[in-house]
């Protein structure tokens, strides 16, 4: 009885060890007395215990990989601390665990060296603008060698580029000379841009300010024209109305009377005008003329 049970037991351990499941996204690296065997694929696996081992287990996913903080010369001789990440995927598992003795190792110590290499060929302004292509220039030198490891690079990327304190002063400095410039000129060209902007209204508005006088003098002068037109056309009509009167009968009596009226008017403001009176040197002329008016006058009734 005590057997059966030994032997029960023992063949559930055997049944156990012979039993392997593999997780999704997983390859477990079977040797077989000490030499490769197979790969075992997710799911379901039978191993021959004792005689198979589980030497490897790999992740099949893409995996991150930090890359340390190193320091770095540009061409410029200036230090700088870089760090960044890796992201690779284990393609063959056996190569992955026999290609080389660490891969995670060999893949950032490769990239340590690459990075520093392409450092080197760039001054400190050129690293920080060039953080792409410098990217690119890693992985490429990754993809020459990560074949024999089993994995594939996908992507690495720099962190962080960190100078060193002075030249990180130095370039705040920089930047904020930089800023001020162009802050000044900014403004000056503000100003500049305000004074023609000014410029250009009051000329606008001199230009505007003459056409308006101008047009105004020639409105002025063409009614001055006008207004001499008509007077002088009234006065020429005025003229011949006269001449037609003179030639009727009493024409001649009626301009002299008109004269005197003219006459006796014309003194009578004068007198209204001061305090001085001024006769005309001639009264005689004047009385004359009144009666030869008043004379008129009388054969107008008359007749």
């Amino acid at each position: 009885m005590e057997m059966a049970l030994f032997l029960l037991i023992a063949a559930g351990v055997f049944a156990a060890s012979a039993i392997k499941i593999v997780p999704q996204q997983n390859a477990w690296v079977v040797e077989r007395l000490g030499r490769y065997h197979a790969s075992l694929q997710p799911g379901l696996n039978i191993v021959i215990p004792f005689i198979d081992r589980i030497a490897y287990k790999h992740l099949l996913k893409e995996v991150p990989l930090d890359v340390q903080p190193q320091i770095c010369i540009t061409k410029d001789n200036t230090q700088v601390q870089i760090d960044g990440v890796i992201f690779f995927q284990v393609t063959d598992p056996r190569l992955a665990s026999y290609g080389t003795a660490n891969f995670q190792m060999a893949i950032v110590q490769l990239a340590q060296t690459s990075l520093r290499s392409e450092c080197g060929k760039r001054e400190l302004d050129r690293l920080l603008e060039e953080r792409n292509d410098i990217n690119r220039a890693v992985i490429a030198a990754l993809d020459e060698a990560s074949p024999n490891w089993g994995v594939k690079v996908l992507r690495y990327e720099i962190k962080d580029i960190t100078p060193p304190d002075a030249v990180l002063r130095s370039m705040q400095t920089q930047i904020t000379a930089e800023r001020e410039k162009r802050a000044l000129v900014a403004q000056s060209e503000g100003k500049r841009q305000e004074e023609i902007n000014l410029a250009e209204g009051a000329m606008t508005a001199a230009i505007r300010e003459s056409e308006g006088q101008k047009q105004a003098a020639i409105n002025i002068a063409h009614g001055q024209a006008q207004a001499i037109l008509v007077t002088a056309t009234a006065t020429a009509e005025a003229i011949r109305k006269v001449a037609a009167a003179l030639s009727e009968p009493g024409g001649m009596e009626a301009v002299n009377l008109k004269v005197a009226e003219k006459y006796v008017e014309a003194f009578g403001n004068i007198a209204k005008q001061g305090n001085t009176l001024i006769l005309p040197g001639d009264l005689s002329n004047m009385g004359s003329l009144v009666a030869s008016a008043m004379s008129i006058v009388k054969q107008q009734k008359d007749t």
